[in-house]
Parts: C-alpha cells; structure tokens; sequence
C-alpha cells in the first residue's frame, strides 16, 4: 500500500509498514534513506518516532534537465501552468525573452517531458504538478514528437560556433536514430542524416536541419511536430563580441527560419532567449512569431520566483528569518503586470549557502558588452547611469526588437538591451511605444554594475594605483594625479576599445570610477547646472570640510588650431566665468579646487586652481 504523507509542509510518498502489535502506519519515503530506516526501527521496537525529520530536498543547482530534477527528488517550484497558458494563447510560434538564469532551459526541457512520445512513459513526472489536476491537458502527455536544442554555448569565431551547432545538432539526430531504423527514409536523406551524425562541414545541410527534422518526424509518426530552441539568441551575443556578426546572422537567419516560418510538420514552437533579436536579423519576414518580453503579462510568473515561492521555499529550508535580506538582494524584478520576482539562480544559491548573501548572478560576456556601450557612450547615457547607480530610474523607450550592430548609434537599443539581460528592471506597468521607467532591480545588481566597474580600472591601474590616483585628487595633489591619470588615459584607450581620436570618452569611465570609489567620501555629480551654466563633474565632499572639487574637459580636434594649453586655459576660465562654484558654497564647503582638462587623442593637460 502506498500514500502521500505531509511532513514540515513537505509532501512525500509513503508505504504502509506492519508493526510488532499487528497495526499499521505509514513511513515516508523521504529522500534521505538514513532516515528512513530510523524510522522503521523504530517502529518495529516500538520506540517513538523522532520529533524532528530532516526532510530538506537537495537543490538542482546547475541542474536544468526536468526529469533529473523530479528523478532525483530535488526541490522544484512549480511552473508546469506554463503549458496551460501556451496552449491557450494559441500562438503557433512563441518567443519568450528572459534574462539568464530565470529558469527557462528547466521550463523548455519541462515541455520536452510532457508533449514528447516515447516508447518509455513519462507521464508520472508529472503526477504531482499542477497541470496534472487538468484534465483536458494531461490528455496531451506523451502525445507529439518534439525537437529540442539550446544554442547557449557562446564561442569566439564562426568556426567554433558551427561546429558547435553541429554537434548539438547530431545528438538531437542521434536522440531521433529510430528513423533511419525503421526505413522511414530515402536513400538519400539517410545519406543526409548520417552526414549530420558524422559532424560534416557542411553549412547548407546545418541551415535546412530543423526542416528536414522536422519533416521526417511527421512523416514517422503521422503527426505535426513541437520545436523548442534554447537560447536562440546566444551565437548572434557571441558573434557581436567576436566580430563574426555578419557571418554567423546569415547561418541563424536561414537556420531558424527554415525551421519555424511556414514549417507544414509545425504543431508549435517554443523559443528563449535573453533579446528579442530584430525580424530583420533573424526572421525576416516572419509574422507567425508572437513575442512575450518583460513588457507583457503573458507568462510573467512562469520564469523567476514569486515572493510567495520564496516565501515557502525559504520555510521548508528553515532559513524564514532571512526574507527580508534576501527581498533586498534578489528580488525587484517586474514581469508586465507582475512586480515582486526573485532571481532565482541568486536564491537558489543563496539557501545552499544556509542563507549567506553573496554576488551569484555573473556573467563575464555580458558584462563586456556592458563595458563597451559605457565607454564609448555620450554624456546622456554616463548621466543616466550615474543617476541609477544612485538608486534613481530613468525614461526610456524599449525597443522592440535589437539589432546587434545599432547599439553604438542607438541610445533606445542600448537601453533595451540592459533591460531584456535583467541589468535594469521596470518600475511601471506600459506597452510597446511608450516609454519604461527602469531602474537597478536590486543591491546584487548595483553591486555587479560597481564590480564590473571597479574591474575596469584594475585591467588599466594596478589596485594601488587606482587608489592613489583617488586619494592624490581628493587631497588636492595635483602633480600625482595629473601623472596617474596620464597613464590611465594611455593604457584605457586600447582596454576600452575605444579610437585614440575620441579619447576623452574615458572619462566618463573615470566618473563612474569616481562615483564607485568615492561614494562614502564624496557625492559624485557630473553634466549638471550650477551658476549660470553646466558643469562637466562636481565632486561635493559629505564632509564640509574636505575639498570639493570642479572637473572642466575640453576636447582638442585634430584639425583645430587650439593646442592643449588654450584648451585647459579656456577650461578653468569657464569654471570662474560661469559660476559653478556656486552650489559648492551654497553647502557651506569652503575648500575648493578647479581642474580643467584638455584631451588631443591620447594625450591630456590637466591644470589647476584654488578658489581664493
């Protein structure tokens, strides 16, 4: 005899077991069987079963495989619904974009589990979901051939890439090896089909894979096909890093678009991803695909974690007291209309760790994507960014769709982009067309941002360099810091990647320097009025009776008849003329120090002036 047995909240599978006075009782099948076994000698000695059961399930960290993860007794939070609300949209082919680690490789290996036909049953993976309680769509289990491949390996040239895909590729063929079994094919699609199993450099048959897949599956099992692709967008990421781009877009253009636009064996299609990739770039005149980003509230709690998901998993691992924290840290995220969800890769090993809080959420290729758009962007953007490191949001229209190689000449793309990849989060509810008020979701985020910053500077000054180019500035040493600040122009304009003729973009990477590492010193404040105009940056010292301190930069074209000493003359004689002193004094801080700035390609003057 067999139930299901409640203990800690926590419900198990149990046997009936017979004791020494003839009665029976249940003993749960908890994951750890040392203490199952207490449990049975105690019942047969009858001796009282212990108060407390450790009944805590391991967690499927690093884990992403649905059935390994219900096989293995792991904790798993329910998002079987997601089928429910795929089926009732509709939609033929659906692209769901998610920042990284927000659970939807588990979920599309989830609709793997469900939909596929096998000869081996699956169904009972399922047995104690939510979806299982539906009628109408437990009907569904086990019933379609699905097709399923992630494209989330991110690799430095084309040709890494595309042997990749293709094996990838071969052990989604090899998993279908029935077909060329049970003679299903033609002598030459089994051709075909081996060519595919051996690896073969062979880039039109990877772009028809999908299709031709696709088409023998329906052909073998009389049925239409569910396509889910993982990641789809991770090779046009790494080809923009690894400046393939134009290459590698052609191959997934044609890839993808084979296999999803006007594909006669599709029953459905699945795709995730971190960016909804322009049509343009991808699925060119594809108008079967109906896209659900953060903006929408379609399935905006079927990725990431519910506070009341927290909330119950938090109780089950004994680690309730540590909400509050953990809410500060992770949590902050807004889906459409659903506020309140938690990165649940950061909570995840956040618990595993009993509660310490620590940065969990990195990753090194976005974050060189991040670095990139900083540095080379316009004073607008470095503003904006110096004001959501403060804890500020801002207006931006998302675009829809981002096309890799606009970022640079597109301020919405750039926003866009920091959005989809959970670098910024909304804070209102709105629609395509209408501007977003985005923010820093959470402290684990402002954290990465400083981090990643503070990395900057290290791969361009050594760590005490760094230092004393800050501790030089603030104490009016201006020999040293002009000295140290020279050589961090020489070295970030090859690290920033940015072209020796707009070399003064460096400085907005030292601002943001600046507002990192003299944040607890300084409020670090730049393209703002004060007097009778804006000044470049203002440091504005917390302590009244530090120096505050006026940054002017003047740029020296190659062509100008302005050489660096006019330019850093006219610099400081702004500082004075337009009265940026003001707000200074305003605050009651005495001690002030102007520095003019002149930048000609690599080289920058730097001269100064105390406020008598």
């Amino acid at each position: 005899m067999s139930g299901c047995h409640k203990i800690d909240n926590v419900y198990f599978f149990s046997d009936k077991l017979s004791t020494s006075d003839g009665s029976t009782t249940i003993v749960p099948k908890i994951p750890c069987s040392k203490y199952r076994k207490v449990i049975i000698l105690c019942l047969m000695n009858d001796k009282p079963l212990p108060k407390t059961i450790n009944a805590k399930k391991p967690l499927p960290i690093g884990l992403s495989d649905f059935k390994k993860v219900i096989d293995g007794d792991y904790a798993y939070v329910d998002k079987t619904l997601l089928i429910q609300e795929l089926i009732e949209r509709g939609t033929h082919v659906t692209l769901i974009p998610r920042p990284r680690r927000f659970g939807k490789t588990l979920n599309l290996s989830m609709l793997r589990y469900f939909f596929e036909k096998t000869d081996t049953d699956t169904s009972y993976l399922f047995h104690n979901t939510k979806i299982w309680n539906i009628d109408r769509y437990r009907a569904l289990q086990g019933q379609f051939p699905v097709v399923f491949i992630s494209l989330k390996d991110k690799h430095s040239s084309l040709e890494k890439s595309l042997k990749s895909m293709r094996g990838l590729l071969a052990r989604e063929f090899e998993h279908h090896a029935y077909l060329v079994q049970d003679g299903c094919l033609t002598a030459r699609e089994k051709k075909f089909y081996q060519k595919i199993l051996d690896e073969e450099d062979d880039q039109l048959l990877l772009e028809d894979s999908l299709l031709l897949l696709t088409e023998w599956l329906y052909r073998y099992h009389k049925m239409n096909v569910i396509l889910l692709v993982d990641e789809y967008d991770a090779p046009a990421h790494a080809a923009y890093l690894g400046n393939y781009y134009g290459s590698m877009i052609e191959i997934l253009k044609n890839f993808l678009s084979k296999g999803f636009k006007d594909n006669i064996y599709l029953e459905r299609g699945v795709l995730t991803g971190i960016l909804r990739v322009a049509k343009e770039s991808i699925f060119s005149g594809a108008n079967n695909i109906k896209t659900y980003s953060i903006l929408h509230d379609t399935f905006s709690d079927k990725f990431g974690l519910l506070e009341s998901e927290v909330e119950v998993f938090l109780q089950n691992y004994n680690l309730t007291e540590k909400l509050p924290e953990i809410r500060k840290w992770y949590d902050g995220y807004q889906m459409g209309c659903t506020p309140g969800i938690y990165n649940p890769w950061s909570v995840l090993n956040c618990v595993q760790e009993n509660g310490a809080i620590a940065l969990h959420w990195v990753n090194s290729s976005d974050n060189e994507i991040m670095k990139r758009l900083i540095t080379r962007g316009s004073e607008d953007l470095k503003a904006d960014v110096e004001d959501l490191l403060r804890g500020g949001s801002v207006e931006k229209l998302l675009e829809e769709g981002i096309v890799f190689t606009n970022l640079e000449q597109n301020p919405n793309a750039i926003w866009s982009l920091l959005a989809y990849s959970g670098y910024l989060t909304i804070k209102n509810t709105t629609s395509y067309g209408a501007p977003c008020s985005l923010a820093i979701p959470n402290i684990e985020v402002t954290e990465l941002y400083k981090t990643m910053i503070l990395g900057w500077f290290e791969s361009t000054l050594q760590e005490y360099k760094y230092s004393l180019l800050l501790k030089s500035l603030t104490s009016g040493d201006v020999d040293s810091f002009s000295q140290i600040f020279k050589e961090f122009m020489l070295n970030s304009v090859s690290v920033f990647d940015v072209p020796a003729e707009d070399s003064e973009k460096i400085y907005h990477a030292f601002v943001l320097g600046m507002l990192i590492g003299l944040k607890d010193q300084y409020e670090v404040k730049s393209n703002r009025e004060s007097g009778l105009g804006r000044y470049d940056v203002m440091l504005i010292p917390r302590n009244k009776n530090d120096l505050g301190i006026i940054m002017e930069f003047k740029k020296v074209g190659r062509f100008e008849k302005t050489d660096l000493e006019k330019a850093v003359t006219s610099a400081l004689r702004q500082i004075e003329e337009k009265q940026y002193a003001i707000e200074l004094l305003e605050r009651g801080i005495k001690h002030i120090l102007y520095l003019g700035f002149a930048f000609e390609g690599k080289e920058v003057l730097i001269r100064s002036k105390f406020r008598k």
